[in-house]
């Protein structure tokens, strides 16, 4: 009996192979996955055709709908749990990602001598630096006389710069 299924499954598919593909389309399913889903309607049919009551055409056209129907659902399900993202066409190019390396490396060093200085030169430098602050501003806020902030600020990029040419390591 099942090879009598079988058979009128393979002329029905035979005598119209699109039809499982437009069926799938017309459920909603995007072209680009629309062989897939005939492909994966096929397959359950084939191993499933045991179930088939009543081998009759009409029977097996809504039963093979059915299939599909189901595989559409499947496949829409599988979407919404791993969605496709489409990678990033900017990505970065390995001349790009050295660059980035380079420069945090950099930074990182940099870093690593500003912390290394002691807190007397490391406090008036950031005070200007970063702040802005005029030598006098960061005299007044100290509490230190003006030549002692100018002093200290030298200190500290002789130290800084130092540490550059030695390749961004605290001494």
């Amino acid at each position: 009996m099942d090879d009598a299924r079988r058979t009128l499954l393979t002329s029905m598919i035979e005598g119209e192979p699109e039809r499982l593909r437009r069926r799938s389309i017309s459920l909603g399913v995007p072209i680009d996955d629309a062989d897939d889903v005939a492909q994966l309607t096929l397959l359950r049919a084939w191993r499933g055709i045991e179930h088939l009551e009543r081998p009759e055409p009409g029977q097996m056209c809504s039963w093979l709908d059915t299939i599909a129907r189901n595989a559409a659902i499947d496949l829409a399900r599988l979407r919404a749990r791993r969605p496709d993202t489409p990678l990033d066409e900017d990505t970065p190019d390995d001349a790009d990602v050295a660059g980035t390396v380079e420069i945090r490396t950099f930074l990182d060093g940099a870093l690593a001598a500003l912390h290394a200085l002691p807190e007397t030169l490391r406090e008036p430098l950031l005070l200007t630096a970063v702040d802005g602050l005029t030598t006098a501003q960061v005299a007044e806020r100290l509490g230190i006389a003006p030549a002692t902030a100018r002093q200290r600020i030298s200190r500290a990029r002789k130290a800084l710069t130092a540490c550059r040419r030695s390749g961004m390591e605290a001494d």
